[in-house]
């Protein structure tokens, strides 16, 4: 038998499995299974919290999609993470570093309350093609990508795991289930990506939906959120600090520029806890 801990934030939901101090609280090909939502547990990623690999490290953080794949960054998840380990009382530390396959990110609690506010710092974004990974015939990290007939302008950005973003007028009318499933697999991400479409409201707002490669649409994504923010200052169009409202919530992301992390904060919370029975 394994506990488990569902979480949320901003809707974008979780399966958190503890792994310090659970030895058989590992991932198995029973995610897929785990993951729907009639038939199972139901969410958009499994999160493991783990001992730590690197000597900077409080913990390893591993993500899994729900088709099984696995993730390099989870940007809500880290949240979740961050304020299950002091729950379980795992660390009794406000601030943790965590490691994942993205890189190394910070997590700060702000607010102990309902829902607990925690910071996150993400690595510094990348707007180098190549980090992505995206190839275009421009060689940069914009070109025009076809989809459902039509040509998109969409802006490659890393943040630890890979992002597209569509500048939109109105997000309320877009497809983003078929739109986002063409973008996300097109040939000039070679790893695949998430794309979000993002309306620019103002100078410190804007909306955004996003569809996660090997998810679908989701209620919220934290590294989609940072994606947007920084493709969006990359081309002058927000200042320093936006408000990015997503169908599950608002974040608060905070960029200055070139060669600088990214912080977000947002409400992490906790569902239910159950145990499950690992089938052979």
């Amino acid at each position: 038998m394994v506990r488990f801990y569902k979480m949320h934030s901003l809707g974008n939901d979780f399966m958190v499995l503890d792994a310090v101090t659970d030895d058989d609280a590992a991932p198995t090909d029973q995610i897929q299974r785990w993951a729907q939502r009639h038939e199972g547990i139901g969410f958009d990623q499994l999160l493991v919290i783990a001992p730590p690999k690197q000597p900077d490290a409080d913990f390893h953080y591993l993500i899994y999609n729900a088709d099984g794949s696995e993730a390099e960054q989870c940007g809500n998840g880290t949240r979740c993470v961050a304020w299950l380990a002091r729950h379980l009382g795992l660390s009794k530390k406000t601030q943790l570093s965590w490691h994942s396959k993205g890189g190394v990110l910070q997590t700060k609690l702000l607010e102990e309350r309902s829902p607990t506010v925690i910071e996150t710092t993400l690595p510094v974004p990348s707007l180098d093609p190549s980090a992505v990974p995206f190839i275009s015939n421009t060689g940069t990290n914009t070109a025009v990508l076809e989809a459902g007939g039509s040509g998109f302008e969409v802006t490659a950005v890393s943040t630890g795991n890979p992002h597209g973003v569509v500048f939109v007028d109105k997000i309320a009318t877009i497809d983003v289930a078929s739109l986002g499933a063409a973008l996300s697999t097109h040939g000039a991400f070679p790893n695949q990506a998430n794309i979000g479409f993002c309306q620019v409201v103002d100078r410190s707002f804007i909306r955004l939906r996003v569809y996660e490669r090997g998810v679908g649409e989701t209620r919220a994504c934290g590294t989609g959120a940072s994606a947007a923010v920084v493709a969006a200052r990359s081309r002058n169009l927000v200042d320093a600090q936006v408000k990015v409202s997503l169908p599950g919530g608002k974040l608060r992301i905070r960029w200055s520029g070139p060669n600088q992390p990214i912080t977000m904060a947002g409400g992490a919370a906790l569902v239910f806890t159950g145990e499950l029975e690992l089938k052979e």
